[in-house]
């Protein structure tokens, strides 16, 4: 279980103490020099500037040539597969090329079942967002409650320990069997998947909030409004947006391999349909597309944690 690290400190007042006062210092007056006499002062070391290195050779060393020397290995690597395979895997060139046919045009529409990889992709998100949602809707307070109290726990552990590690397309069938439809049973299965991390790393937030905290909740008399809204959701929301992170993750790969099997429009489909008319090309293309896509989720949820996680400030 992945969980962000949260520092939580109390307030404290810093009293400052004047220093002793101590008695002035005889100051000597040197005369100014003759006007005729040249006087030149030593250059002192400490003082002087000293020459920095170029940022540019630091900033080409450390954040440019890793990844274009990364890329250029795949690249390197690709090409090798295409000389062994004899041509079954098409060369980077090739797919190159037809990369930029595809992208040339991401959004033409000719019938519902041959439409640009834009509208596949904006397809697959929109399920994804949609049983997110909905999964974070439910998980999160129920994460709440479970964390707050301890019957809840022991009653629920069981029960997520149970369905966690059940593979995602495992209820599939049953979404079909419930909504007699493709696109709410792929919607089914991105929620049931997403939930778990959310309820999970929520609760494991709620339980991590120092007991000091509670005890001065107490004793104020405040209500269970007030110290889930003041103490608990403050505390909690680095957990919560961890969960978070990993739920949108989880359901991104899920909902490619759900579309494949279930049909439509979204990029598990297209993949599909790519397949059973042996364009391996388009395959890899989407290949890319969707670990794209993936990324970008990604680097969005950790700066998006990243702004709400606190770190201690040490003297």
């Amino acid at each position: 279980m992945v969980s962000a690290v949260f520092h939580s400190s109390l307030d404290a007042t810093v009293l400052a103490t004047p220093a002793p006062s101590r008695a002035a210092a005889p100051v000597a007056v040197a005369s100014a020099p003759p006007a005729d006499v040249k006087t030149s002062t030593p250059m002192n070391s400490t003082t002087a500037a000293a020459p920095r290195p170029p940022r540019d050779a630091s900033f080409l060393w450390l954040t440019v040539l890793p990844p274009v020397l990364g890329l250029g290995l795949l690249a390197l690597l690709w090409e090798l597969v295409f000389m062994g395979t004899g041509g079954s895997i098409p060369s980077p060139k090739d797919t190159f090329i037809q990369a930029v046919q595809i992208f040339s045009d991401p959004f033409y529409s000719k019938g519902p079942n041959d439409q640009g990889v834009g509208w596949n992709v904006l397809s697959s998100l929109k399920r994804v967002a949609m049983g997110f949602g909905m999964a974070a809707i439910v998980g999160i307070p129920v994460g709440f409650m479970i964390g707050r109290f301890s019957f809840l726990s022991k009653m629920f552990n069981p029960l997520i320990s149970l369905m966690r590690p059940v593979s995602p397309l495992a209820w599939l069938p049953i979404g079909l069997l419930v909504f007699k439809g493709a696109n709410p049973a792929a919607i089914w299965t991105i929620f049931i998947c997403s939930i778990w991390p959310m309820i999970i790393n929520t609760a494991v937030g709620v339980q991590r909030v120092p007991q000091d905290y509670m005890n001065v909740a107490r004793v104020l008399n405040l209500s269970e409004w007030k110290i889930v809204t003041k103490i608990l959701f403050p505390a909690v929301l680095p957990y919560m947006l961890t969960g978070v992170r990993l739920a949108v993750g989880t359901a991104w790969l899920v909902i490619v391999a759900a579309e494949m099997l279930t049909g439509g429009v979204g990029i598990g489909f297209w993949v599909w349909d790519e397949w059973n008319n042996l364009n391996v090309k388009n395959i890899i293309i989407a290949i890319f597309v969707i670990g794209i896509v993936g990324l970008v989720l990604e680097f969005a949820l950790i700066k998006l944690a990243t702004a709400f996680t606190f770190e201690e400030v040490k003297n």
